[in-house]
């Protein structure tokens, strides 16, 4: 004689948390420490003479995050970081905020952050982060959206031509650019391989 089995029961939650789905409450522990680790390497700021650009690490998180994270979370990022940057939290270089910062002779950077998270996350997706072969162009290819987004913006809000604006927003970040690139794919690179070891 056949038994009917019962129905397996819901497992209650254990704590207030465990009502959030877990793939949204994942985004979004996800995309705050995308926006925590911006702001604190854009704290990793060093003064370039006769330019109101910094070196910062800065485009270290937008790769990284970019990268890790995938083109929607990577950009959700970028975006929850202007926002972020724009209600007056010191989140830019020199812990700067406000809208004069976001929206001031830096501000193409930052809006550049985005297209570079598109393109880095969506090749990212395609695996382009796990070989360096591959992941350090892409770093590099990432960074120059963000310069081709500065550059011009910097050149208009500082009213400066265009020569005068690649010596001080281009020009001395190119080896900086290439170092986080190389710094990128070996951070990424070895996180690969420990998920593959583990």
């Amino acid at each position: 004689m056949a038994t009917a089995s019962m129905p397996a029961q819901p497992l209650r939650p254990l704590v207030l948390a465990d009502l959030v789905p877990a793939v949204r409450a994942r985004n979004v522990v996800l995309v705050a420490l995308g926006v925590l680790l911006t702001a604190a390497l854009a704290q990793v700021s060093v003064p370039v003479p006769g330019s109101p650009v910094p070196i910062t690490g800065q485009t270290l998180a937008v790769v990284l995050t970019a990268a890790a994270l995938g083109p929607v979370r990577g950009v959700a990022v970028q975006v929850a970081y202007m926002a972020c940057a724009l209600v007056g939290l010191p989140f830019y270089s020199e812990a700067s905020g406000g809208v004069d910062v976001v929206f001031g002779a830096t501000g193409g950077y930052v809006v550049g952050f985005i297209p570079a998270a598109v393109l880095i996350g969506m090749a990212a997706r395609h695996g382009a982060d796990r070989n360096p072969l591959m992941a350090v162009p892409l770093f590099i290819a990432g960074q120059a959206v963000i310069f081709a987004v500065g550059v011009p913006w910097l050149a208009v809000s500082a009213d400066m031509s265009a020569s005068q604006a690649l010596d001080a927003g281009f020009y001395p970040f190119i080896l900086g650019g290439l170092v986080k690139a190389g710094v990128a794919a070996a951070v990424l690179g070895t996180a690969w391989k420990a998920t593959r070891q583990a």
